[in-house]
């Protein structure tokens, strides 16, 4: 099958470098503009772009996707198929040129978690099952119908990035079983049930914010989830705090705190939940290195006078 490729972060590289190891043709990709970055804001290229010129692939970066010259060259490449994979929305009159149309590898068991953050949110909401989903693109964002699905256990304690890495590793050769599938005579797609439809919106900086009023398991969730990015946080005094692992263990001590309140138990450091102690485990306050929990406790002299809260305020270590 000839396919152009889409996709620009490092989860869609994976896929990207098993499809082309196959019999399939990689006729080009689209990926993301080159975007500055460190220091310097140099220019640099994404992922995607990286591994396709490895690759030795053609590439289109197009500023536009509704863009006409950009348009009618992805029509003159006469594709069988587009493969979209971690990439921008595609409009109507661009996914409609392939004969076979134009598929998406999206990273959850549809119809649950259809939006731009699904592997966040299954953690967040501390799914034990989570998997890929493939189907064609419509108007409608993640609503297509499924061509495949494969499933895969979500570790208590894993976190989001790992997850993600996983998955990409798992997205290769499923990628190739979806094309395997769409040229099956009398293949059909499958429709999702909307009724079991749930939203994975968009991860914005503020959604990190740690609500300590919640159950322990909720807040460790929560931690796994946007431990990385955007960062999952709380604020001792003026101090933001990003919360980067916690525990929660057997031998978990049984004192009483409020939520917020931290505590120095054994030399380890805990804070209180809506239903008992939390483990913090590494933790990183603004502008300083990632600290272990002793560090921490021995940089600013924690004790049960100190807790976290959801909003800055002026405090003396």
């Amino acid at each position: 099958m000839n396919v152009v490729y889409m996709g620009t972060p490092e989860f869609a590289c994976f896929p990207l470098k098993t499809l082309a190891g196959s019999h399939h043709k990689v006729m080009a990709v689209v990926t993301g503009p080159d975007k500055p970055a460190g220091r310097g804001h140099t220019t640099v290229p994404g992922p995607v772009k990286t591994a396709a010129l490895e690759l030795g692939l053609p590439i289109y970066q197009p500023e536009s996707l509704k863009d006409e010259s950009f348009i009618q060259s992805m029509a003159s490449l006469g594709a069988d198929l587009f493969v979209v994979i971690a990439f921008r929305i595609l409009p109507e009159n661009l996914y409609r040129l392939p004969r076979c149309g134009a598929i998406n590898i999206h990273a959850s068991l549809l119809p649950k978690y259809r939006g731009a953050a699904p592997i966040h949110h299954a953690v967040k909401n501390g799914e034990e099952t989570t998997g890929l989903t493939s189907f064609f693109l419509t108007r409608k964002v993640d609503e297509g119908e499924m061509i495949a699905q494969t499933a895969t256990p979500i570790d208590p304690d894993e976190i989001c990035s790992a997850l993600s890495t996983r998955l990409s590793r798992l997205a290769g050769p499923f990628l190739l079983e979806t094309l395997e599938k769409i040229a099956e005579p009398g293949f059909c797609p499958l429709r999702q049930d909307d009724r079991q439809a749930m939203p994975a919106p968009k991860i914005h900086p503020a959604d990190g914010l740690i609500d300590w009023r919640q159950d322990r398991r909720r807040i460790h969730n929560h931690i796994r989830a946007f431990s990385e990015r955007p960062g999952a946080f709380s604020y001792l005094g003026d101090l933001k705090v990003k919360i980067l692992q916690s525990a929660l263990t057997a031998e978990m001590p049984s004192a009483s705190l409020e939520p917020g309140r931290l505590a120095v138990i054994d030399r380890r450091l805990y804070v209180g939940a809506g239903d008992g102690p939390l483990g913090l485990l590494r933790l990183q306050p603004e502008g300083k290195r990632v600290m272990d929990g002793a560090a921490f406790i021995n940089g600013y002299r924690i004790t049960t006078e100190h807790n976290f809260t959801d909003a800055r305020k002026e405090v003396k270590y």
